[in-house]
């Protein structure tokens, strides 16, 4: 029973401790990058990965019980609403944006091919 407390106490610390890597390399993505929508994708793969991998991890120290059970809650809401609201997010850059051109690398007249 000892070994399978401290096995999940090692899982529970690397998954935490990934999070915090990933929150690390998103926030340099944010910074790094110049161009709302590459900033957008780095935040957005930040959030959804991080938070993702510090709740499993803090999942596995707390144990099962009904904070867990409201953790993978909060898991399955990001999963779904933070890709959801990047998305519109982007597509109002794209559709507001009259210098779009010049940050794509395709000509417009190939735009329609890509989208669908």
């Amino acid at each position: 029973m000892q070994i399978l407390n401290d096995l999940r106490f090692v899982a529970g610390t690397g998954l935490l401790l990934l999070g915090l890597i990933i929150f690390a390399l998103q926030i340099f993505g944010v910074f790094k990058f110049k161009y709302v929508l590459n900033r957008m994708h780095a935040a957005a793969m930040g959030d959804t990965m991080g938070i993702t991998c510090s709740l499993v991890g803090l999942m596995l120290l707390s144990g099962f019980n009904v904070t867990t059970l409201k953790m993978a809650m909060i898991v399955i809401f990001l999963w779904l609403a933070s890709p959801v609201s990047s998305h519109l997010i982007s597509r109002l850059e794209v559709v507001t944006n009259e210098e779009l051109e010049k940050h794509c690398e395709l000509p417009p007249e190939e735009w329609e091919d890509e989208l669908c």
